[in-house]
């Protein structure tokens, strides 16, 4: 069996760059470099994957469903292989960064995120804030804190997302029958909050009647409600508590829109750090896309 063809870093770098900016043109002026030579790398990497990646509207260069899967993965792998260089490459990193998260991300995503950063740069102290998208995008503007994860609609216009996918009901283990209950108890934060919006459409929409019997800025305190059989919430795709479980159609319930993470930078970041952090975030989430299994385009 012949061993597969290994990527060029540098070839992922230009193609980010030309998905980013819908042109060669835009690569080709950041990279320094012409044009013709953007296109003939274009060519290389399409040769080596066997796939077309780009198509021409009009003006605009789009990417095609194989260029829209290769883009999930390049951006991390470019953010992963800067890291890598900048771990050996630059100073020593020393001193403390700010990051700020929704509880239920920060219990998901920053336990693994933080190991790996403090491996690779073990004199930055890291300050953890846990509170709503909201609040953490009022510190952003700011700048009390260097950095965050958001719920999309949440976030600055120029901040990365870095997670896409659905929200999902959850309910308690032990108490089977609270979907069947008129009015629907539900678990949520305060009426400004995304997730709660998403919940009432869906239900207005089906027709259900419900009431917020519990409300919690913290989704610690919105399980709790749920494990007690008080109640049902809504989160993103995890590893839930022991007594939980997910919810949906064969219940009765309406499905729920889909939403995104994002990760902004605050305009008095403490550089360089918050941008090490920045960088080792968005890899990590791209590299747990990865992993997870995105489905492929079709052959």
């Amino acid at each position: 069996m012949n061993a597969p063809t290994g990527l060029d870093t540098d070839l992922l770098r230009t193609f980010v760059l030309i998905a980013d900016g819908r042109s060669f043109t835009h690569a080709a002026a950041v990279v320094g470099r012409t044009q013709s030579a953007v296109s003939m790398q274009m060519r290389r990497l399409e040769e080596l994957l066997g796939k077309p990646l780009f198509h021409r509207n009009g003006r605009r260069t789009e990417l095609t469903e194989h260029g829209q899967f290769l883009l999930a993965r390049a951006r991390g792998v470019v953010n992963l292989a800067d890291e890598i260089v900048g771990a050996f490459r630059a100073p020593r990193l020393s001193g403390t960064v700010r990051i700020g998260a929704p509880d239920d991300y920060a219990t998901r995503y920053l336990p693994d995120i933080l190991a790996r950063f403090a491996a690779t740069h073990p004199d930055v102290e890291v300050e953890v804030l846990c509170e709503p998208s909201e609040d953490l995008r009022e510190r952003l503007d700011r700048s009390t804190i260097d950095l965050s994860l958001l719920t999309v609609g949440c976030a600055p216009e120029k901040a990365e997302i870095v997670w896409q996918g659905p929200l999902l009901w959850v309910g308690s283990q032990d108490h089977p029958d609270v979907h069947r209950r008129d009015p629907l108890p539900l678990a949520l934060s305060h009426a400004n909050c995304s997730w709660r919006r998403s919940a009432e459409r869906a239900l207005e929409e089906a027709g259900r009647a419900y009431r917020v019997a519990y409300r919690s800025n913290s989704q610690t305190g919105q399980l709790a409600a749920v494990l007690a059989g008080l109640a049902l919430t809504v989160c993103t795709p995890c590893t839930l508590p022991a007594g939980l479980r997910m919810l949906g159609r064969a219940e009765g319930l309406p499905p729920l829109p889909g939403f995104a993470i994002a990760l902004a930078i605050a305009p008095g970041a403490r550089q360089p750090i918050a941008d090490a952090l920045g960088r080792h975030i968005s890899a990590s989430f791209h590299a747990e896309a990865v992993s997870e299994g995105i489905v492929a385009p079709a052959a």
